[in-house]
């Protein structure tokens, strides 16, 4: 499937603005199941600065730097992404294995599971996630269907609620309320899965929304979206589980960026010097098209 994404992030000053500095995290992401073939990033006003690399695991970053005097930021990302589906079964390494095998790697690139055993600055490892966890994980069962499993225990035992959490929202007070959002689901068993000693990553991107039956899909009506990707050994390597929704990663998901938790990952960040607030407003719209149509691999 091959999907256009069109991600428009607004800052509204409540005064003029005249410096700031941003880190962005909003070009997809290369890896075994999807393909990017056209990106590009605008910024409004126009930066004095915009340097294009990527950061330690790989992801697309840009850092803009504007001077100009403005009441108004717009960032307006656009993606063309191929997502094959993904026919494998899950791998079948027990648990165990695939944890003793994290704590005997000595890589220490990019991809490497070391990276993700331990806290992070939004993942503590708390006792509560982790007896969480382990309710999923008797002995044998495999890393992939005790976390599936585990995904499985998040959806059912924490409702999904816009308004109970923020950013900043501590993973205690998750775990207290049982409520939140994706964002506090991926951490949740993410620290859950450390806990056990289970290397898991934060996965930041898109989820295409389907219409119910009959109806026609809104505009708009997609957003950015978080999930977990978890370490299943050597031989199972990295797989994608949704616990907002309970499901593996799919054919419907877009990776964006991948991570420790949040902070690695976050779309738009930095440094604005202004006296004044600010109200933050984000778009994003997730299109298939078709591969065979001229217009989805026109330039």
């Amino acid at each position: 499937m091959i999907y256009e994404i069109d991600h428009v992030t607004t800052y509204d000053y409540g005064g003029r603005v005249g410096s700031s500095r941003c880190l962005l995290h909003l070009e997809p992401r290369d890896d075994a199941r999807q393909s990017v073939l056209l990106s590009s990033v605008e910024v409004d006003p126009a930066p004095l600065e915009m340097i294009a690399g990527r950061d330690f695991f790989g992801n697309g970053m840009r850092i803009v730097r504007l001077g100009e005097l403005h009441a108004r930021l717009v960032i307006r990302a656009r993606s063309r992404v191929a997502v094959s589906p993904s026919a494998a079964p899950l791998p079948p390494m027990a648990w165990e294995r695939a944890r003793d095998e994290a704590s005997t790697i000595a890589d220490l690139g990019p991809d490497s599971p070391v990276h993700h055993i331990f806290p992070s600055r939004y993942v503590p490892l708390l006792p509560a996630a982790t007896d969480i966890a382990r309710a999923s994980f008797p002995a044998g069962r495999s890393a992939a269907e005790g976390a599936l499993d585990l995904a499985v225990r998040i959806h059912d035992g924490f409702a999904y609620d816009p308004e109970a959490t923020e950013v900043s929202t501590p993973l205690r007070e998750v775990l207290g309320t049982r409520r939140g959002v994706c964002q506090d689901f991926a951490h949740l068993m993410i620290a859950g899965l450390r806990g056990l000693g289970i290397p898991a990553a934060y996965v930041s991107g898109y989820l295409r929304t389907r219409p119910p039956p009959g109806r026609e899909r809104l505009v708009g009506a997609d957003a950015t979206h978080a999930w977990v990707a978890v370490w299943c050994g050597r031989s199972g390597g990295w797989i994608g589980i949704d616990p907002t929704n309970a499901i593996a990663a799919g054919e419907d998901h877009v990776v964006l960026a991948r991570g420790r938790d949040y902070g690695d990952v976050s779309p738009v960040s930095g440094v604005v010097l202004a006296s004044s607030g600010q109200r933050l407003s984000v778009s994003v719209d997730v299109r298939p098209v078709e591969a065979s149509s001229p217009q989805a691999l026109a330039g």
